[in-house]
């Protein structure tokens, strides 16, 4: 009988060892294993829109509004990839044409593109809507594996973090980031291709022969 006992300790202790191992293991495979060359922190574009009601008439906009506006504009840091779009019942010329003319000393220009904002326009007010987007990456940094072990030869839960988000960062206009720039660039093309194509035609300045030149006798 004590032999009994005695051969089955060693299996008592095989068992609990196996336990704690399988305890371990499905630990780790909880973790969610991403074995794409993908990483899952990707640049999410985010929009928001600021809006300012503003008093018009029939001449367009007074000096105080325009002041106003303006002011406006400046406090806001109105920069390149904001879009400005104008919401006025009476579509009045005058009215959009006073506020291009202010939002073409930041470089910018009115836009036909309304988003949909809160709250009634009243009549004899132009609500002026700008709308900015940005790039932001979340979840980052992501050390939420407590391990380098990876069986399944995953990625790490921190890859692309840092490329992401400093593309993210640095990207003049973020919603190239969902369809890229759809812009045709054929003045800026055109320009630069006509001060090349002079370059290349004109004839370097050795090209010709030397001028003869002599002395005349008196």
């Amino acid at each position: 009988m004590k032999h009994a006992i005695l051969n089955r300790a060693p299996q008592a202790g095989v068992l609990a060892l196996a336990l704690m191992l399988g305890s371990t293991l499905a630990g780790c495979a909880g973790v969610p294993t991403n074995r794409s060359m993908n990483s899952i922190h990707q640049p999410v574009v985010e929009k928001v829109n600021y809006t300012l009601d503003i008093a018009t008439g029939s001449g367009g906009l007074s000096y105080p509004e325009q002041q106003r506006l303006s002011g406006w504009f400046e406090g806001l840091g109105l920069r390149y990839g904001d879009r400005i779009s104008i919401l006025d019942a009476t579509q009045s010329t005058a009215t959009r044409s006073a506020i291009g003319k202010i939002a073409s000393q930041y470089g910018m220009a009115v836009g036909d593109n309304v988003p949909a904002t809160a709250g009634y326009v009243e009549p004899g007010v132009t609500r002026v809507v700008l709308t900015r987007t940005k790039a932001v990456v979340h979840g980052c940094p992501d050390w939420s594996a407590h391990s380098d072990a990876n069986p399944q030869n995953g990625l790490s839960t921190n890859y692309g973090c840092a490329v992401n988000s400093n593309m993210a960062a640095m990207v003049a206009n973020p919603e190239h980031l969902l369809r890229g720039d759809d812009s045709t660039g054929d003045t800026a093309i055109m320009s630069s291709n006509k001060a090349i194509s002079t370059y290349r035609k004109k004839e370097p300045t050795g090209a010709a022969a030397l001028k003869q030149t002599g002395t005349q006798e008196n």
